[in-house]
């Protein structure tokens, strides 16, 4: 069965949408669509580290520019 439904962060962000435009919360616009940025954030922190982690573990390779 192919998983086409809605994912559990985009139902909280339309529960934070919904409850902030009918003025049951006050928070801030950035908690608002933290759902939606707060694992894109994670996911480029992560492949930062992954990559710094790479370049100093691989810092002999050489790469050849002129092929």
């Amino acid at each position: 069965m192919k998983g086409t439904g809605v994912s559990f962060l985009t139902i909280l962000f339309l529960v934070f949408l919904v409850l902030k435009l009918m003025h049951v919360i006050a928070w801030s616009w950035w908690w608002i669509f933290s759902p939606i940025w707060i694992p894109i954030a994670i996911a480029v922190i992560a492949v930062i580290v992954i990559l710094a982690i790479f370049k100093k573990t691989h810092k002999n390779i050489k790469v050849y520019k002129n092929l």
